[in-house]
């Protein structure tokens, strides 16, 4: 296998011996023997960044959780894979679950945690039975010493992804963010968490915050390999500031759709040569990765794969998870699809997140429709300046900058809408991935058009 692509084996591991003879068991060796300080600072050497979108140095949060507040350690592995174009976490899951348990096992140790939690939706069969398989397999071989590790199967909303809403699962509830981060309001922590809950007062006997690690699987299987192999070798692909390789998805306007791993620095138009680029006689237009960062214009396809350089085109990387558009789609109707997603996945815990993104979807349709006006320009306008107010998750914000993106970069767009000059439209369904078959086959979960913004679903 070459080197710089070392998460994604060729088939499945399916069994304990294979793992172990692909390499598996070194890494929770590796930091047996080093002890917990000198895990975590190997991690810091090797510069991993968490991979479920924000990333943020895995290290700084083992620290942060490792030196938090007081009560009992627990490490969650992310598997949930909510965020539209992105199924880089179920294969990953499908083809080495060992890599995560081992792991969420290193992170454990690491954090000084006695218990993990596998976390992904029950709708995900193959992954649950995955996670499962590995987990038992290498506790029963002893190379989970006592850790304790369970597999939660939680639900379908987006939410669920949202590292605050995973814990409240976790815990038996609904996909609710809560106020404070795991690090510091983590597991059944008894500590009041402050702000809105009811039962902050009154609280008697112990209080413990229980510090959490939440880390993506991709994550944790990258740890993994860095224990095993070492902080400069890891540092030996991508760039100083965004090291090692990264799982990819690319779905949309593409001739083979499919995921990647590429090394960090990568030009992202690479990425889209390796998937065929655009059908014939098309060009590229736009792309967006999830539905939690900005567009990103065909003019900037040049940008490089790293956290730094995606932001400095003023878009963000997030789960390398994306959706790319060609010339034949209006981006008034993504703007309103993508919106739409974000409107009914809203918790409705914050009024100025769901009414907010509620009335920038139906003024958007308006437009989109051929009966907007100006006047639902200036609504959407200022409804995208406090759709963020006192918000618990970063929904809010991703409606704000993917909408607020799409309205400055094609602006032509909607003045066409707006002027009943466009052509007929191309219909246009966010990218949620229900399967991505090895032959790039795409099956779109075509659900959500169904569904109601209180997480009900229509009569087909």
């Amino acid at each position: 296998m070459d080197e710089a692509r070392f998460l994604l084996p060729d088939g499945p591991i399916r069994d304990l011996d294979g793992y172990l003879a692909a390499g598996g068991g070194v890494g929770i060796r590796s930091a047996i023997e080093l002890g917990w300080e000198a895990t975590i600072d190997e991690v810091a050497a090797a510069g991993i960044r968490g991979r479920g979108g924000a990333g943020f140095p895995t290290a700084t949060k083992w620290g942060s959780v490792r030196s938090g507040g007081g009560g009992t350690r627990f490490v969650v592995a992310n598997g949930a894979e909510g965020e539209p174009a992105s199924f880089k976490d179920r294969l990953l899951m499908r083809r080495d679950p060992y890599r995560v348990v081992e792991g969420a096992a290193i992170a454990a140790l690491a954090v000084g945690a006695t218990s993990v939690y596998l976390a992904t939706k029950r709708s995900y069969r193959p992954e649950v039975d995955a996670l499962t398989r590995a987990a038992v397999e290498l506790s029963a071989a002893g190379i989970l010493g006592d850790l304790t590790v369970s597999v939660v199967e939680g639900p379908d909303e987006y939410l669920f992804g949202e590292e605050k809403a995973l814990l409240e699962v976790i815990e038996g509830r609904e996909p609710l963010p809560r106020l404070l981060p795991p690090w510091q309001h983590g597991l059944f922590a008894t500590a009041p968490a402050g702000g809105w809950e009811a039962e902050t007062s009154g609280i008697t006997g112990r209080a413990d915050s229980n510090p959490t690690v939440v880390n993506n699987v991709e994550t944790l299987a990258t740890v993994t390999h860095v224990l095993a192999r070492g902080a400069t070798w890891f540092r030996t692909m991508g760039t100083a500031a965004s090291p090692g390789t990264i799982l990819t998805t690319v779905v949309g306007d593409v001739r083979h759709p499919g995921v990647h791993e590429v090394e960090l620095g990568t030009p992202f138009a690479a990425l889209l040569e390796r998937c065929g680029g655009p059908a014939a006689g098309r060009s590229f237009k736009a792309a967006f990765s999830g539905v939690s960062n900005a567009v990103l214009p065909a003019e900037r396809f040049d940008t490089l794969l790293t956290y730094e350089d995606f932001a400095a085109a003023g878009s963000g990387l997030g789960a390398a998870g994306f959706v790319v558009y060609d010339d034949t789609t209006d981006m008034t109707s993504v703007a309103r699809e993508l919106s739409r997603f974000l409107s009914i996945e809203s918790c409705g815990q914050c009024p100025a997140c769901k009414q907010g993104t509620l009335a920038i979807t139906e003024r958007l349709t308006a437009i989109e429709q051929s009966r907007g006006s100006d006047d639902d320009l200036a609504v959407i306008n200022a409804r995208l300046r406090s759709v963020t107010d006192a918000n618990r998750c970063a929904l809010g914000s991703e409606e704000q900058q993917l909408v607020s993106s799409v309205l400055r970069a094609f602006p032509g767009d909607f003045s066409a809408r707006l002027e009943r000059t466009s052509p007929p439209l191309r219909p246009v369904l966010v990218p949620i991935i229900k399967e991505l078959l090895e032959d790039g086959t795409v099956v779109y979960d075509e659900r959500h058009r169904r569904k109601r913004p209180d997480w009900t679903f229509e009569r087909p």
